[in-house]
């Protein structure tokens, strides 16, 4: 039950109801406060019965008086639950009293539930605060409402016993905060000699840390009335239009220029005033406002400033200005407030009270976090920034989104876009965006990225000032005109060497551009295996070329897009035959001719059936230099690690992760255990500089998706796929391969020794001396080709074997013929010497004779030698030569009984045996593989002596006559 509001019908002075004695305990102070409590309670009814209650019933009709009775009820509302709170105390202190139960310090609910209080005491006197600010009062007293009108004389009469003023607004305004003022210092003097009374302790700990709320309390309350009067001042001293555009209840004055004197630079204002939540220029009759969450106030001011004035510099986003002060003190009191404003505005309250030791001295952050919509011209005009800010710029992680559908989520560095970053710019004539998933460099794309097209085309590359710069690959996917470009960009155009693949069409150019057209020397590849070199001009064939067609004709001469011979030129057949003299097509008549034909050659030359395109027009040191470049660069920016994914670029495991733009953003872009940081890098390239060390790390740096190594391969496999695989699989292009397989090996060790050289400078370490070239190319065929090899084997070897295709469909017809021979007569027709033969190996079963036994001799050498296809290494392809050599040795050792060393003579029947028998398809295609990538370290020893060999019995296999077979097995059947 609230209390009787007639129980005291004037206002009674409570400094001198509480009689507390030294001996008081807490239930005389229980006692004590269950008085206070009754008295407050009753003086609260009153207030509401005589004041709040006809006010309410008062509300207003025009649009400002309505604003003001909804703060009204919300101050209502606090009223009423500072009045139900107080009640709540006094029943609990009554139930006390009236138990005879022992009292104890949480008797006391002003103590154990003070925050509970503090809260409710804060809120409404905020809120009180807030309708002050806005003259609720002034507003109030003028309403015409009749319930008010009736009221009035009683009011007046109450509000004598409360306050000698005779405005009736400034009554309203005493009577509603002067008795919970006083009611607060009752509570704080009524604690105070609680206090004194009591033991050191926990329960006196208490009370003193309650005691210190309660002033905190006081101070806060006379400061945010003291601003609300301020506040409440300056709207009456300006004009209707600021106070319209600037008064929000909220809002308070802080200092304003006219009380504290400071200037603006460049008279860029005639007053200066410092809200809680903005900085407001006045010039005129306009005004410029910055919220303070996005203000920076630097004591370095950089301007020159007149003599005897004292400058700050106040940054935001879009503009930077001075404030001038007259002495140094004015500039400090102004510094301090600017922070304090700042620092609360971003602290999103007011500190507690407003201007005591809480945030003292405390600088507001340089890095924040913040939307803002920019405004004046520039790039990201009408633009919203979501994100990190320093010093007035966006810095950090943000997010911008301009109205016409443009967005940007990435990095930023002092204000532009700086770092990795996904970019969406919608496309004007379609429904769809292209998308930018690349780095930026000072606002500009700049290192490796990818974009995806709304037309269905996807560029994996470099940037460089916005447009595509050095080595890029553009697909389309779509079903209509699908095609691949691989290699050189320059100005946003195809530019340089670079492999385009007309999907529709079943073709392939590598050669060189020029502003999006074919243009210089290029190589044409089809699907049906017709390849053949020309020089272009923007697009358009120009000049003599060679046409290599799948029948091993070759054409010398001019001919037309659809590869029809025009002109002068040579035909040469694959009988040997050649056709020279000028050709001609008209319309009806089918191809004609006016030459000679020259039969008098056997066979084409292999010169001619097996030429070799690209080599002089396309240096293999100045194909892919894009790949080659960035990672050069990288190296010698120093490594960095915030541009290493820039210079290296980032792979991805499939196209669905691509499409994960936000995750991707913020991902780690790989899952593996080692741990592959730049600095981890070069710290492990210095503790692994012995051969085996070295090897062993190379082989995990070049599998690595986040090694640097690893990403030069992979981009380089890439290209030699974009270039070898596919259509690309020419016999004519297999030198232009090796070379360009070698020549990777040379740049990967090149980088490897610019890494190490890095980390022995950055450790203070000299380097070694500089390897000479020679050196430099055994080092990185030893040790990188046998590493790198498996990246591009299954396009290198397809070229191999379609080089050798001839000889190796000979050489297998041969091993045909051969394995109809039992392991006897094979042994005899190979004119293999009777007593090295392996007899004891041939164990008959019944019905079973000896020359009819096969596949059962030099069976370990035989199996050895198989292994040659299950490695791509040619090192190991020489050791198991080595070990098929070491089995027949063995056998014959064996066999004679004694160790036994064979010559040459012996060696090549054995070994064709076991080659016959061992049965390897493209055999040629496997030797001349081993031939060109074999360590030159090893040429002139054993493993070339053995390599020899077999090539030797490959050879006669291959020239075996079809006769001497055919008697052979005539003799056999006979």
């Amino acid at each position: 039950m609230r209390s009787n509001p007639q129980v005291e019908s004037r206002w009674i002075s409570w400094t001198g109801q509480l009689s507390l004695s030294k001996d008081m305990c807490a239930a005389e102070a229980t006692a004590s406060l269950l008085q206070v409590e009754e008295t407050f309670s009753a003086c609260l009814a009153r207030i509401d019965a005589l004041i709040l209650k006809p006010l309410l019933q008062a509300e207003p009709s025009d649009p400002k008086g309505k604003e003001n009775f909804k703060l009204f009820l919300l101050l209502n509302d606090l009223f009423q639950a500072l009045w139900n709170l107080t009640e709540e105390n006094y029943r609990i202190l009554k139930q006390k009293c009236s138990t005879s139960e022992s009292f104890c310090i949480q008797d006391i609910y002003t103590v154990w539930k003070g925050d509970l209080f503090l809260s409710l005491y804060i809120r409404y006197f905020v809120t009180f605060a807030n309708y002050v600010v806005v003259h609720g009062f002034e507003h109030a007293t003028k309403s015409k409402s009749e319930a008010w009108k009736d009221h009035k004389a009683v009011l007046k009469q109450f509000l004598t016993d409360f306050t000698s003023e005779t405005s009736m607004s400034l009554a309203l305004y005493t009577v509603l905060h002067k008795p919970i003022r006083d009611h607060i210092e009752q509570y704080i003097l009524l604690l105070t000699k609680l206090h004194e009374v009591l033991k050191e302790g926990s329960e006196k700990t208490v009370v003193t840390s309650a005691i210190k709320e309660y002033v905190k309390l006081q101070s806060f309350i006379s400061q945010v009335l003291d601003e609300a009067c301020f506040t409440k001042s300056l709207w009456k001293s300006l004009g209707y239009k600021f106070t319209d555009m600037l008064c929000v209840p909220e809002r308070r004055l802080l200092e304003d220029s006219k009380n504290l004197p400071i200037s603006a630079s460049t008279n860029r204002s005639d007053r200066i005033l410092l809200f809680d939540d903005v900085l407001v220029l006045i010039q005129g009759n306009s005004f410029q406002s910055f919220d303070l969450k996005l203000v920076w106030v630097d004591e370095n001011c950089r301007e020159k400033s007149a003599p005897g004035m004292y400058g700050l510099r106040i940054i935001t986003p879009e503009e930077t200005f001075f404030l001038f002060a007259k002495d140094p003190q004015m500039k400090a009191v102004w510094q301090w407030k600017l922070n304090q404003a700042v620092r609360q505005a971003l602290n999103g309250k007011r500190d507690f009270p407003l201007w005591g030791k809480t945030g003292e001295g405390t600088e507001p952050p340089s890095c924040r976090f913040f939307t803002y919509v920019f405004r004046l011209e520039g790039k990201f005009k009408s633009a919203s920034y979501e994100g990190e800010w320093h010093w007035g710029k966006p810095h950090g992680k943000g997010t911008l989104k301009w109205r016409d559908g443009r967005n940007h989520v990435g990095d930023f560095k002092e204000g532009l876009e700086h770092g990795f970053g996904i970019c969406l710019v919608p496309r004007q004539s379609e429904d769809r965006y292209d998308c930018y998933k690349c780095h930026w460099y000072e606002g500009k794309m700049r290192g490796y990225g990818i974009c995806e097209y709304g037309n269905d085309m996807v560029y994996k590359g470099y940037f460089k000032d916005n447009v595509r710069q050095g080595f890029g690959i553009l697909e389309k996917f779509s079903a209509e005109h699908p095609f691949k470009y691989t290699g050189q960009w320059e100005n946003d155009k195809k530019n340089g060497y670079g492999v385009w693949e007309d999907k529709d069409r079943g073709e392939r150019y590598i050669g060189t551009w020029l502003d999006d057209h074919k243009h210089g020397q290029g190589i044409v590849v089809t699907q049906s295996g017709v390849c053949y070199q020309r020089t272009f001009h923007a697009d358009k064939m120009v000049g003599s070329g060679i046409l290599l067609l799948e029948d091993d004709s070759v054409y010398e001469g001019n001919f037309t897009e659809d590869l029809t011979f025009v002109g002068k030129g040579k035909l040469s057949f694959a009988n040997g035959f050649i056709l020279e003299g000028t050709f001609t097509n008209k319309s009806g008549q089918g191809l004609q001719m006016h030459g000679t034909l020259n039969t008098s050659n056997e066979q084409l030359d292999d010169r001619i059936t097996k030429a070799q395109l690209g080599l002089e027009e396309f240096p293999v040191e100045k194909r892919w230099k894009g790949i080659y470049d960035q990672f050069l660069e990288f190296i010698h920016s120093g490594c960095k690690e915030e541009t290493e994914e820039s210079f290296t670029g980032f792979h991805i495991q499939t196209s669905k992760e691509l499409r994960k733009s936000q995750e991707y953003l913020f991902c780690q872009r790989g899952t593996e255990d080692v741990s592959w940081k730049i600095e981890d890098i070069l710290e492990d390239l210095v503790q692994h500089q012995g051969l085996e060390s070295l090897q062993s790390y190379l082989e995990k740096a070049l599998k690595s998706s986040l090694h640097p190594l690893g990403k030069l391969l992979k981009a380089l496999a890439i290209a030699f796929q974009a270039t070898y695989s596919g259509i690309g699989a020419n016999r004519h292009l297999l030198t232009m391969a090796q070379e360009e397989v070698k020549y990777y090996a040379k740049k990967i060790w090149e980088f490897y020794q610019g890494l190490l050289h890095l980390a022995l400078e950055q450790k203070g370490q000299l380097p070694a001396k500089c390897m000479d070239e020679d050196t430099s190319d055994q080092k990185a065929c030893n040790v990188v080709l046998p590493l790198i090899l498996p990246c591009f084997y299954p396009e290198l070897f397809m070229l191999y074997m379609l080089y050798h295709e001839r000889e190796d469909d000979l050489y297998c017809q041969g091993i045909m013929d051969l394995s109809l021979f039992p392991d006897i007569k094979l042994l005899e027709f190979l004119d293999v010497q009777k007593h090295l033969w392996p007899l004891k190996d041939l164990t008959l079963t019944t019905n079973q004779r000896q020359s009819l036994i096969k596949d059962k001799c030099f069976l370990s050498a035989t199996e050895c030698l198989q292994k040659l296809i299950t490695t791509v290494d040619p090192r190991e392809k020489l050791v198991i030569l080595q070990k098929t050599y070491e089995e027949i040795e063995s056998t014959v050792s064996r066999v004679v009984d004694k160790d036994y060393k064979l010559p040459m003579d012996d060696l090549l029947p054995l070994l064709m045996y076991v080659v016959s028998r061992a049965k390897i398809q493209h055999l040629g295609a496997e030797i001349h593989l081993i031939r060109d990538l074999m360590e030159p370290t090893n040429r002139g020893g054993l493993y070339d002596f053995l390599l020899t060999a077999l090539e030797s019995c490959y050879e006669h296999i291959r020239r075996i006559r079809l006769h001497q077979r055919e008697n052979c097995h005539v003799t056999h059947s006979s």
